[in-house]
C-alpha cells in the first residue's frame, strides 16, 4: 500500500481544544535507513510490525506495509530493536472532515510536536486550521527513525 501523507509542525496549542482521542505510543527499530525501516510499534495493549520504503514525491508518499502481531512477540521483538525509542501521545483531532494526527514527543525528543495527514492522492487539497504550522513533508530530520539516531533534544 502507498501511503501518502504530509507533515507540519505546530503552530500553536490550539488543536487541544479539539481532540477526540488519545493514546501512548512506544516503538523501535530493528532497521532504518533512507531506503527504508522496519518498525515494532506498540499501542493500546496492541502491536504492530511496520515495514516503509524509500520515500518519493519529495516525501510525499512511500510503500507502506503494516501487520497486527501478538501483543506479547510485539514486547519480545522490542527487545530486538535498535537501543533507542520513540515514546509519544497521539492525538487524534477532525478539522473539516480530516483526521489530524498529532504526536507530542516524550522522552529524548521532548517539546516535539508533529502533525500529519494522510490523503488520498498527492493532489488532494485540505482545509488548513490555524494551528497548523510550517510543512516539513520530505525533511528527514523529522522522520521517526532520523529522530532516534539524532534526538529532538541535541538539535540547535
Amino acid at each position: 500500500m502507498i501511503e501518502i501523507e504530509r507533515k507540519f509542525l505546530a503552530a500553536n496549542d490550539d488543536w487541544r481544544n479539539s481532540i477526540s482521542r488519545s493514546y501512548q505510543i512506544a516503538q523501535g527499530y530493528m532497521c532504518a535507513d533512507k531506503r527504508r525501516s522496519v518498525r515494532v510499534r506498540i499501542r493500546d495493549q496492541k502491536a504492530f510490525l511496520t515495514i516503509k520504503g524509500k520515500s518519493t514525491d519529495g516525501g510525499l508518499s512511500r510503500y507502506e506495509w503494516e501487520k497486527e502481531i501478538d501483543y506479547t512477540d510485539g514486547i519480545a521483538l522490542l527487545t530486538l530493536c535498535e537501543p533507542e525509542q520513540i515514546e509519544k501521545i497521539r492525538h487524534e483531532v477532525i478539522f473539516a472532515g480530516k483526521k489530524f494526527e498529532i504526536d507530542e514527543f516524550k522522552g529524548e525528543n521532548e517539546g516535539l510536536i508533529l502533525i500529519e495527514i494522510e490523503l488520498e492522492n498527492t493532489d488532494e487539497s485540505f482545509e488548513k486550521p490555524e494551528w497548523l504550522g510550517n510543512e516539513v513533508t520530505g525533511d528527514f530530520r523529522f522522520y521517526n527513525s532520523f529522530l532516534i539516531k539524532n534526538p529532538f533534544k541535541n538539535w540547535k
